[in-house]
């Protein structure tokens, strides 16, 4: 079985000086174990410095939780792909339930931060989910198959292997509520085999497909056995490193017991 992945997203959270107890916390607590599962912090811009310093001594990866669709000029405020590259960024999150809802950013954008991205050599991460109402109505499937379609299937075969997916079921992210194993199991496998359609089994199979949406130590383990969960986007969890590395253990476990 495949390494799981776990990525935390620190969203806008935590001034320098926690930033950096946090970083330490983690970094120390999984230094001395030979990790199979791929781990990446993603903290705020003004952090990334710090976390990709210390990963480069470490065995996490950085990531960021955004980026500009341009790639350079005058847009105030705009981080772009490239400059994450130049600091040794590794993943970057897109497409976010949050840049969707608050930022208003189409599928059109996401799918240009995603070529910006894998330009500049970066893995992004790219959400899709659905929102409360149209899981109700029986809309899920559709939802995420549109999301995933407009953001990512106009990249040739070569570049899509270079892409995470993370589902994120909007009504249960930062609520407690969290999709059950089954349900998260559901459309991780109909995310799978959309992919297996456009791109073929081998591409399918060896791609990586997160769940998040409120997952935590009590839960993890329940997840990360299903066939096709790979691992985790980890939102309020990640803020806290006991409940971030009880989590990287469950992956850890689920993946020696498959």
């Amino acid at each position: 079985m495949k390494s799981k992945l776990v990525i935390g997203n620190w969203k806008m959270n935590k001034d320098f000086e926690a930033a950096e107890e946090l970083t330490t916390a983690i970094q120390e607590a999984i230094e001395n174990i030979n990790l199979k599962t791929e781990v990446v912090l993603c903290p705020p811009f003004p952090y990334l410095e710090l976390v990709t310093d210390m990963a480069d001594e470490s065995n996490f990866n950085a990531g960021a939780q955004n980026c500009s669709q341009f790639n350079d000029g005058a847009y105030t405020g705009e981080v772009s792909a490239a400059m994450l590259a130049g600091m040794g960024v590794t993943f970057c999150i897109v497409g976010h339930s949050e840049r969707r809802k608050y930022f208003h950013e189409t599928s059109e954008v996401i799918a240009e931060k995603v070529d910006r991205l894998i330009e500049q050599e970066i893995i992004p991460v790219v959400c899709c989910g659905e929102v409360l109402e149209e899981r109700q109505a029986g809309r899920h499937f559709e939802v995420v198959e549109a999301q995933i379609k407009e953001a990512l299937f106009h990249l040739s075969k070569e570049k899509f292997e270079h892409v995470v997916i993370a589902y994120e079921p909007v009504w249960a992210i930062g609520t407690g509520e969290t999709a059950t194993p089954a349900q998260a199991e559901e459309m991780h496998k109909f995310i799978r085999t959309l992919v297996e359609k456009k791109y073929g089994t081998e591409t399918a199979y060896n791609s990586y497909i997160l769940y998040g949406g409120s997952c935590n130590p009590s839960n993890a383990m329940d997840l990360f056995t299903q066939e096709d969960v790979d691992g985790g986007l980890i939102g309020g969890a990640s803020l806290k490193s006991g409940d971030f590395v009880a989590i990287i253990e469950a992956a850890e476990t689920a993946v020696n017991e498959n």
